[in-house]
């Protein structure tokens, strides 16, 4: 499954680095995080590392394949 997770800000280098396997873009003053989830244990622990970081989510969606 590939997801795409948008939070709000543009992130420093350390923050995206907290999500290697993850790609990252920034698009109108936000990050978009995007790539391969392995299951949903991985999507929930994407997420709560979001939290943990201090990261406001705007939105998080299933992209095709």
């Amino acid at each position: 499954m590939r997801y795409e997770i948008r939070v709000d800000g543009t992130l420093s280098k350390a923050l995206t680095g907290a999500f290697p396997e993850l790609d990252h873009v920034v698009m109108s003053g936000h990050t978009v995080l995007f790539g391969h989830v392995v299951d949903e244990a991985h999507l929930y622990g994407l997420l709560a590392r979001c939290q943990s970081l201090g990261l406001r989510v705007l939105e998080m969606r299933q992209l095709p394949e």
